[in-house]
């Protein structure tokens, strides 16, 4: 199923007529019936105005950033895009194209895993990067273990550059809204298992994916992987300023790398935050995972007795591809020896600051 994700970025505590702009956009998404919807919490990152606003210092920890996603079909999102437009709101939005494999019946599996192989082959043929969106429930099990757990080992074991398991704190699914709680076993908080790869070892996952999960709900989209473990494997893509009909064309890079990884002594996702705040970013928002891997190093996350924290971080940079040239030679100097690097073409985009909004 072709479909289009909306992606939002904002501040955790941005508000809409007293009420927090999360619960006012994930209404919507709910009373719209969007079919797939994740809310996730970001750790670091700044915007437009450059503020830096971070979970490690407690006077910049009460504005954290948020991500909220919707995926649906063009139509259903194109109809969502008039009410969520009407909010005005601080922050970033992005329309990206995907495809949707959803769930079937257990007696259609067959059928389903031949419909998943096409669909693959129809997204695109050898040598292209894709992006595996893997949707699974915080408390789902694959025989004795944790669902997540054993995705991301069959993920390694097939090669893939890279995964990222990151825990939503609320969402939808197939219309029907999770959400975490503080006193809950939060069973069916959305999860969101992120891998990079290949088209060839993704297409041949696919049906094992659909075979060990109970439900499996898919995405798949294109990337161009520019780096692996400090190897260059391909520049981002050349874009020009707008494309065919005239609208503006942004980019995305992604780093993926470990919580402990370093340049030159520091943070290595802190480090892509500073310099590219004071390089001047349109912005840079950090997500912190639960479990994962990227290039040869086996699944990891936390644990008990460490002294460091072992788990992914996903650094997301959106700009306009004059300035993301310029940020990339930034990443590339700054991911000599570790990290994943992708890019990634964003059709349309909306940014809006404070001064921008009082305008309007």
């Amino acid at each position: 199923m072709q479909c289009v994700k909306l992606t939002t970025y904002f501040g955790e505590r941005d508000r809409v007529d007293g009420r927090l702009l999360a619960d006012e956009l994930l209404a919507i998404y709910e009373r719209r019936g969007v079919r797939l919807s994740t809310l996730f919490r970001g750790a670091e990152g700044f915007g437009r105005l450059h503020h830096l606003h971070t979970e490690r210092l407690l006077t910049l920890s009460e504005d954290l950033p948020v991500i909220a996603t919707a995926l649906d079909s063009p139509e259903r999102i194109e109809a969502l895009l008039t009410d969520v437009l009407a909010i005005k709101r601080r922050g970033l939005m992005t329309l990206e194209r995907a495809l949707l494999l959803g769930a079937a019946a257990d007696e259609q599996r067959s059928e389903r895993r031949d419909t998943f192989a096409n669909a693959l082959a129809f997204a695109g043929g050898a040598g292209h990067g894709r992006k595996l969106t893997i949707q699974v429930g915080r408390r789902e099990r694959v025989g004795n273990r944790p669902a997540f757990v054993a995705v991301c080992e069959l993920l390694h074991e097939r090669g893939l550059a890279g995964a990222s398991v990151l825990l939503g704190v609320d969402g939808l699914r197939e219309g029907r809204r999770t959400r975490a709680r503080f006193i809950a076993r939060n069973a069916d908080v959305p999860m969101s298992i992120v891998a990079v790869g290949a088209a060839e070892p993704i297409a041949a996952l696919v049906p094992e994916l659909a075979r060990i999960l109970r439900e499996p709900l898919i995405t798949l989209e294109r990337v161009r992987i520019c780096k692996r473990d400090g190897e260059l494997l391909e520049q981002p893509h050349a874009l020009a300023a707008a494309d065919e009909q005239g609208r503006a064309a942004w980019q995305k890079l992604t780093v993926y790398s470990s919580h402990d990884a370093t340049h030159d002594g520091r943070s290595l996702h802190l480090e892509i935050v500073r310099r590219m705040r004071a390089g001047d970013a349109a912005g840079v928002t950090c997500v912190n995972g639960m479990w994962g891997f990227h290039g040869a190093h086996a699944p990891h996350g936390d644990r008990l007795l460490q002294l460091r924290r072992h788990v992914p971080v996903l650094t997301i940079a959106i700009d306009s591809p004059e300035k993301a040239a310029r940020s990339f030679v930034l990443i590339d100097e700054l991911t000599r020896e570790h990290g994943l690097v992708t890019s990634e073409v964003v059709p349309a985009m909306q940014a809006l600051s404070a001064n921008e909004l009082s305008a309007r």
